[in-house]
């Protein structure tokens, strides 16, 4: 069965991370090429973390960030894709949270206090369960 998950993480920087974010990054690098490689990891290493995850031959994990300005924020979404016996939900969930994670770290010198908000599935198909879209 054809299986795909889309999972989200948000993670509040506070204004001077943000500052610091845009304008000189991080002195680790690249801050969302990082999270990108960070979260494909995750998504292919998720058995590895999450004690009753079979292991899967991804064919797609697909990483997007939306820089939010006015609220400080990044949102990470992946898109985690597999044909196979059992759904992608926590590769996805997992992916996006190492995303946040990995931006926390990056920018962790330039502020201690930033929040990571929410990580949430929003949707996923394929499967005995059906097809599931949060609302």
């Amino acid at each position: 069965t054809a299986r795909e998950a889309v999972a989200v993480s948000t993670i509040i920087l506070g204004k001077k991370a943000f500052e610091d974010f845009s304008t000189q990054g991080s002195p680790k690098g690249n801050v969302l090429e990082v999270a990108k490689v960070a979260a494909v990891m995750a998504a292919k290493s998720t058995p590895a973390i999450i004690p009753m995850c079979h292991p899967l031959e991804i064919s797609k994990a697909q990483v997007e960030f939306d820089v939010n300005s006015a609220h400080y924020e990044i949102t990470t979404r992946v898109a985690v894709s597999y044909q196979g016996r059992t759904g992608v939900e926590m590769e996805a969930l997992t992916a996006a949270s190492a995303a946040s994670l990995t931006i926390y770290d990056m920018m962790k010198w330039a502020d201690k206090g930033m929040t990571i908000k929410e990580t949430k599935l929003l949707q996923k198909s394929g499967g005995k369960s059906g097809d599931y879209q949060r609302s």
